[in-house]
């Protein structure tokens, strides 16, 4: 996971892009410069002073956003809940705070690198090569803001004469975060170019996106005539295309989409805009920055290490012990922070120093973290869970129940698998853990542990709503740092808040452009002639469920899972329910099909984010992570086929 590189100062990269991505330096060349230091010249240092007063305003803004969401809606919940008089303004402040935190936050992590792209092609080719492609991608994603950036003033401007149901204000102060967001990333994109890039490799890579779309534009009347082969060029052709090329995810999802609405149909672009905005701005998202604040917390309070140790001193003495606790330290964290980027984030630093040191691989490691993340995407709370539950209607409380079990399948048939790899490990310089060093960390864990029941119990009682219940976690993270572990450095806070808003507008600003991709798939008719297919397949139920394991992973490859569920969830449920399909049963069969396509590269997002986090190259874990997926695979096929493992609880 690392965002547009242009080869910044080592002081300015992202720790995942250092981890992924070592800056290019071909000796003598002029591929790349160096950013503006003493010898630059005027225009390089001017861009540097700029960017400096950019960067620190919008860090400064997002750091501030994040804290106001938490007073807000930690406000609304001691109101309604211990003095019984709700603050109805609350939501819709939250709401629109929540805009402008997911584009400012989009601009913060384009600044830092960190919007998620593959780079597993372009780190196989030469350098001048891979500098082309890097700046190709640059060159790309301006495409895409340049052409977001006019539609998305018409769309607030008319959104001016609308005004809020509860504060009363014009809606278009939430809107004018889109054009406005919009307009910075530009700015930050461009700056960065005059700080950074070759005049001749920069020209080179604007003329061919300008050839790619004069060429799109040129033949637009035969695209007209090809109907519903478009979309295999748009969504598959140009998304690929850009994809490996480097391209990130959300810029080449939206690229597709502008081009595939712009060139074959007459729809205007104010509307796809409003579908982005959709998509980010959905309250229920706002527990995406939460739970991601609240995972980095844990891990700055010591909570997540007093787990882990835990788990440690129970099982590192056997063979392959630290694999197990690694996917039982994800079970418990998963949770926790709702978030897989705030869970791995929180695992894998306290685990790979003593998993290398007792010989694992380090592609080994990042393969059995990703695959954890596809392990737990049931577990409780998860956005996906919330997702379906708000557009097909199935209750929330349920699917948390229904959740836990699956996962714990998964996660046996990935310990079976790091038992047959670890079964010869040398364990003769590791000591085991006393009956009395156990005790004393569990103990010392008990806190931490209590969290994830903190949680789901607020949320099935009511205290709180599932977006809600994030600022009761962070509250408790606090006071458990401050008050019991001890350990709460101040000097982190905004850091921790900078990096939270931008890992939170590169996953949201991915949201947005997949809502935008799969509102154009409906308009289609695609997803109308998908349903029909999958309703009249043979087989009847067990046939409809392979079939949905199948789609499901590619969409889960292919799509961020929220939108795909937005999208398939209120067509698909309804078949299942007519063929005897439990509605939690078929919600966790999708969830953990969506996970595994979520995590398998080379499409994956979410391997590429646990790559970023172990800070492993993503080529060194593509080969062990095969196995770990046919076992996520056949994990999966059981809970399929055994129904009371999703809903024997409820």
């Amino acid at each position: 996971m690392s965002g547009l590189r242009y080869h910044p100062a080592p002081q300015q990269r992202s720790r995942a892009q250092a981890a992924i991505e070592p800056a290019a330096e071909e000796p003598g060349g002029v591929l790349v410069r160096n950013e503006a230091g003493p010898d630059a010249g005027p225009i390089r240092r001017l861009s540097a002073s700029v960017d400096s007063l950019v960067g620190g305003l919008v860090e400064g803004l997002v750091a501030l956003l994040i804290l106001a969401e938490v007073v807000i809606l930690f406000t609304g919940v001691v109101s309604r809940y211990v003095f019984e008089e709700p603050i109805v303004w609350c939501d819709e402040l939250a709401s629109i705070l929540f805009l402008w935190l997911a584009m400012l936050g989009s601009v913060v992590a384009l600044r830092r690198d960190e919007h998620m792209r593959m780079t597993a092609v372009v780190g196989m080719v030469r350098p001048k090569v891979r500098a082309f492609l890097d700046m190709f991608a640059v060159a790309a994603a301006l495409a895409f803001l340049f052409l977001f950036i006019g539609p998305a003033y018409e769309f607030a401007h008319d959104e001016i004469p609308i005004s809020t149901p509860a504060l009363d204000i014009s809606n278009a102060w939430r809107a004018a975060a889109l054009p406005i967001g919009g307009a910075l990333m530009i700015l930050v994109a461009l700056l960065r170019l005059l700080r950074t890039a070759s005049a001749p490799l920069a020209i080179a890579a604007f003329a061919v996106v300008a050839a790619l779309a004069g060429a799109l534009v040129a033949i637009s009347p035969l695209l007209q005539d090809l109907a519903n082969l478009n979309l295999l060029i748009f969504f598959v052709g140009v998304v690929s295309v850009n994809v490996f090329a480097g391209v990130p995810i959300a810029f080449s999802f939206g690229l597709a989409t502008v081009g595939y609405l712009s060139l074959t149909t007459s729809t205007p672009m104010p509307v796809v805009v409003g579908r982005m905005d959709e998509g980010m701005s959905h309250l229920i998202l706002l527990s995406v920055p939460l739970f991601v604040f609240l995972g980095l917390l844990i891990e700055m309070t010591g909570m997540a290490r007093a787990m882990v140790a835990f788990l440690g001193n129970l099982l590192g003495h056997v063979r392959g012990g630290l694999s197990y606790v690694l996917v039982g330290s994800m079970y418990l964290v998963s949770g926790i922070s709702g978030s897989k980027a705030a869970d791995m984030a929180a695992v894998a630093p306290v685990l790979f120093p003593g998993m290398q040191a007792r010989g694992a691989k380090k592609g080994e490691l990042v393969a059995l973290l990703a695959a954890t993340g596809a392990q737990t995407e049931t577990i409780p709370p998860s956005l996906v869970l919330i997702t379906i539950g708000s557009v097909t209607g199935v209750s929330i409380a349920a699917l948390f129940t229904g959740g836990l079990l699956p996962a714990v399948v998964l996660g046996l048939a990935l310990c079976v698998l790091v038992w047959f790899r670890y079964r010869h490990e040398d364990l003769s310089g590791v000591r085991r853990a006393t009956r009395g060093e156990i005790v004393r960390s569990l103990v010392i864990a008990l806190p931490a542990i209590a969290l994830p029941f903190v949680i789901r119990t607020a949320v099935v009682k009511g205290v709180a709503t599932a977006t809600e219940v994030s600022t009761i976690g962070i509250v408790y993270a606090v006071l458990a740092g401050l008050l019991i572990y001890r350990c709460f450095p101040w000097r982190r806070l905004v850091p921790m808040l900078v990096e939270t808003a931008a890992l939170s507008g590169a996953i949201l600003l991915i949201i947005g452009a997949a809502t935008g991709m799969a509102w154009s798939l409906t308009q289609s008719g695609f997803s109308e002639d998908l349903t029909r297919l999958m309703a009249n397949l043979p087989g009847g139920r067990a046939g409809f469920l392979a079939v949905s394991i199948v789609v499901f992973i590619v969409l889960g490859s292919v799509l961020e899972g929220i939108p795909a569920i937005v999208l398939f969830g209120p067509l698909l449920f309804p078949i299942a329910r007519e063929m005897g399909v439990h509605d939690v049963h078929y919600a966790m069969v999708v969830i953990l099909a969506m996970g595994i396509g979520l995590f398998a590269p080379p499409f994956g997002v979410g391997y590429y984010a646990a790559c970023a986090v172990g800070r492993v190259p993503p080529d060194e874990g593509i080969r062990p992570i095969v196995g770990y997926l046919v076992a996520l695979v056949i994990g999966l096929i059981v809970v399929a086929c055994v129904p009371w493992i999703s809903i024997g609880f409820l």
